[in-house]
């Protein structure tokens, strides 16, 4: 029943970014928090940091462990531009060129794992 909800809600945000308006905050708050949990799923982990602040944090990609102060590699961007990555409407790497989303380490490359389709 969950993963339905979450799919509703991750469909709901992807339509909404059509809108002029946008996905209201707490539909971004929701979709983000389904998609980092789907990332997680898909590629598990604690070599990366994912933050989308400020609705989720989440540690992912298989390799070295990170356990105290600010991890190596970090992935940071904001709730919408994290929603067209995750829809497809956005290429991390031209993303991460213009400065929407922080990427810091050598592993913190999303291109693989993204999009992440409902």
């Amino acid at each position: 029943m969950e993963n339905s909800t979450n799919t509703t809600v991750i469909e709901a945000a992807f339509a909404a970014l059509d809108t002029p308006e946008g996905p209201s905050r707490a539909l971004q708050r929701d979709a983000v928090r389904a998609l980092v949990a789907r990332l997680a799923e898909i590629a598990p982990g604690k070599t990366v940091e994912v933050r989308i602040p400020p609705f989720a944090a989440v540690q992912i990609i298989a390799g070295p462990r990170h356990t105290r102060g600010t991890p190596p590699n970090v992935v940071e961007c904001d709730p919408l531009t994290f929603l067209e990555l995750a829809a497809g409407r956005l290429d991390f790497a031209e993303a991460v060129a213009t400065g929407a989303v922080h990427a810091s380490g050598t592993r913190a490359d999303l291109t693989d794992l993204l999009p992440l389709t409902p």
